[in-house]
C-alpha cells in the first residue's frame, strides 16, 4: 500500500465523530476485553442501516453494544433489534448502551446464547437486515443462516472479514483466517446474492439477497 493510500485509510478511519454513549459502551468493552468495531466501522453501519429501510434486524455477537448503537440509529424508531451473544456480561454491557441510547426496551431483544443453537429457532425469510460479529470457526455456519434468515432485499454485514489485514496473505492459515475466507467465498460465489468487501475497519462483507 502505498503512503498516500495507506494517510487516506487513517483518515477516513479518524474522521468519524463519537458522543458519550459510544465512549461508554467503548470502555466497557475495555473492562470487558472486548474489543468492538472500530469508529469508521460504526459509522458505515450506521449509514448501512439507515439506507436499508429495514423493520426487523439480527445481530450475531452483541460485544458491549457499539454495533447495535450504530445500527439502532440509522434504523427506523419502527424496526425491531435482535441480538445473539453467549456472553451475559457482554449482554448486559449492550442493554446499557440502548437504555442509555433512550431506545425503548420494546424495539430491542437480547438472547443469551450459543448463536448455533438460537439461529435455527428464528423465522426463515422474515428478516431484513443481519449483522454478525462473532466466533470466527463458526463464521460459515452463521452466513448461511443470516441468508437463510433475510428477505428478497435484505442486507447481510459480516465484519471482520479481513481477520485483522491476514486474509490477503496467502501463507497465513491461521484457523480464524481460513474461516474468514470461506465465508468470504460463501458469499462472493453465491447466485443469490450481491456482494463487496469493504476495508473499512478489518473489513466489512456486504451482500444484498436477491
Amino acid at each position: 500500500m502505498s503512503t498516500d493510500k495507506h494517510s487516506s485509510w487513517s483518515y477516513a478511519e479518524a474522521l468519524p465523530l463519537e458522543d458519550d454513549v459510544l465512549a461508554r459502551a467503548r470502555d466497557r468493552g475495555h473492562e470487558l476485553g472486548v474489543t468492538p468495531v472500530g469508529t469508521g466501522a460504526a459509522a458505515l453501519l450506521t449509514v448501512l442501516a439507515a439506507s436499508s429501510g429495514a423493520r426487523t434486524a439480527v445481530e450475531i455477537g452483541a460485544g458491549v453494544g457499539v454495533s447495535g448503537v450504530s445500527l439502532l440509529r440509522g434504523f427506523s424508531a419502527q424496526t425491531v433489534f435482535t441480538t445473539i451473544d453467549v456472553d451475559v456480561d457482554h449482554l448486559s454491557a449492550a442493554r446499557t448502551a440502548f437504555l442509555e441510547l433512550g431506545v425503548p426496551t420494546s424495539r430491542t431483544r437480547t438472547i443469551s446464547g450459543r448463536a448455533r443453537d438460537v439461529l435455527p429457532r428464528l423465522t426463515t425469510n422474515a428478516y431484513d437486515f443481519v449483522f454478525i460479529d462473532a466466533d470466527k470457526p463458526s463464521l460459515v455456519d452463521y452466513v448461511e443462516h443470516g441468508l437463510r434468515l433475510l428477505r428478497p432485499g435484505g442486507m447481510l454485514v459480516l465484519h471482520d472479514a479481513l481477520d485483522a489485514d491476514k486474509v490477503p496473505l496467502p501463507a497465513v492459515r491461521q484457523p480464524s483466517t481460513v474461516a474468514a475466507r470461506q465465508a468470504g467465498r460463501l458469499l462472493r460465489e453465491n447466485d443469490d446474492v450481491v456482494s463487496a468487501l469493504v476495508p473499512t475497519g478489518t473489513g466489512l462483507f456486504l451482500a444484498v439477497k436477491r
